[in-house]
């Protein structure tokens, strides 16, 4: 497929592999998208923005080890935007995407999140009087009117004050911990746990704030989605979904010098703003689709998997009246794009089909680990089964700014266990893949 040279430039400078993104297939004759080798100066110019931004990542950050012991964490960094790209920081915390990308409309939740997700970043940089500062904002709006507003938007405004009570005894062993941080010697032991015990409560506290939000979500909410799409299924809501991966020869996944016996990560599948994607990749999970598949793809740009064995490059079954179904009889479904500000989603364009270049989605590619939807570069109805997790530095591919957003649908996040991906290799084995929470979400077509 020929690409021009002005997108070679938007992509070398982005995501280096465009052919990372089509669906991939086995065949001796398959068309590629992949870039050949790039030319010197675009090397160099390569090298300049990847150096830059490891550079700036090389500090001395607490351990951050997840309360379970098993998956390993990905340190994230939090954004005052929300999924926009714009201002100083680009927002690649997961967990605060997915806040931000429900559909509530609280002001007052907004602010407490801003401030309880800005304690995140200063505890990571070790800013710790502005995070300090921070925790006491938090507490104080905890115990304010503030909290009466938040309630009165929730389905159940008793349930919501057990996740306000939570947060507010999180805040002293917050505080406490980060004062404790300040008075020991940088880089000692004595600051690293001090810091860590300082992650874990604002950890709880914003996994109250998350279940919180949800409250918010109004009763019966459903996103609206064109009456030609019902013969697809379709997520209201959201899924949890859990995968473990093993290799082949049985040999252990190295992450940071650890090795593991297999890798387990948890997906959050996210209906709000991508409910056919969504619904499409649930239900396949649900009929164990991805179970027993080998990871097709690992160029460390994208981890790629979802077709099956045989001619055909997605899954096979009958396809919708609107969108109808590929060569080999794989389902086809609509490319799906929820544009922020937007009502509903769009569909079958992309947005610069829609002359709304550079727009931010709701749900961008910028947080690693970021799940998006394969499909062929020209076609954008020919997405299936086979889908992407996206594994390029988000501090050079914001939200809004890249050759993702807006052309692939983004439909979930690895929130724990993404710093699996980066020890996967192509042919490893998806051994399972099971639908933990949300189940009752997914709408099948009658």
């Amino acid at each position: 497929m020929k690409i021009s040279f002005a997108a070679i430039t938007c992509l070398a400078l982005s995501t280096t592999s465009a052919g990372a993104f089509a669906p991939s297939t086995n065949s001796p004759h398959r068309i590629s998208t992949e870039l050949n080798a790039s030319p010197k100066w675009l090397q160099k110019a390569q090298q300049t923005l990847v150096t830059a931004g490891v550079a700036a990542s090389l500090w001395s950050a607490p351990a951050f080890l997840d309360s379970t012991g098993f998956f390993p964490t990905t340190s994230t960094v939090t954004a005052k935007e929300m999924a926009s790209g714009s201002g100083s920081r680009v927002n690649k915390d997961a967990e605060s995407l997915l806040r931000y990308g429900l559909p509530i409309n609280n002001k007052e939740v907004r602010k407490l999140q801003v401030v309880l997700e800005d304690v995140k970043y200063d505890i990571q940089s070790k800013r710790k009087g502005a995070a300090l500062s921070g925790s006491q904002k938090a507490k104080a709006i905890l115990n304010s009117k503030d909290t009466e507003k938040m309630k009165a938007a929730c389905r159940e405004p008793d349930v919501c004050q057990k996740y306000i009570t939570a947060m507010i005894q999180e805040m002293d062993p917050l505080s406490a911990a980060l004062k404790e941080s300040q008075d020991t010697f940088q880089g000692s032991d004595q600051e690293r746990a001090a810091l860590d015990k300082a992650y874990e409560a604002q950890n709880k506290a914003v996994a109250s704030l998350s279940l919180l939000e949800e409250q918010m979500v109004p009763k019966g909410y459903k996103v609206p989605v064109p009456e030609e799409y019902n013969d697809l299924p379709q997520l209201q809501g959201r899924a949890t979904v859990t995968m473990t991966l093993v290799k082949p020869n049985k040999a252990p996944f190295q992450v940071d010098a650890v090795s593991y016996p297999e890798a387990k990560m948890k997906v959050v599948i996210d209906g709000y703003n991508a409910p056919v994607t969504g619904g499409n990749f649930l239900e396949l999970v649900q009929k164990g689709f991805y179970d027993k598949m080998p990871i097709q793809r690992s160029d460390g740009f994208v981890v790629q998997t979802g077709r099956p064995e045989g001619n055909a490059e997605g899954y096979v079954a009958p396809g919708s009246k609107s969108v109808g179904n590929g060569k080999n009889g794989e389902r086809l479904i609509p490319l799906e794009i929820f544009v922020k500000g937007d009502k509903a989603p769009i569909y079958e364009v992309t947005i610069e089909d829609e002359g709304r270049g550079g727009e931010a989605t709701v749900i961008p590619f910028s947080s690693y680990g970021a799940m998006g939807w394969a499909r062929e570069e020209y076609d954008p109805n020919s997405g299936s089964s086979q889908f992407f997790w996206l594994l390029f530095d988000s501090d050079l591919t914001p939200a809004g700014k890249n050759v993702l957003d807006g052309r692939y649908p983004c439909f979930g996040y690895v929130v724990e266990g993404a710093d699996f991906l980066k020890a996967v290799e192509e042919g490893d084995i998806i051994v399972s893949a099971k639908v933990t929470e949300g189940a009752e979400n997914l709408i099948l077509p009658k």
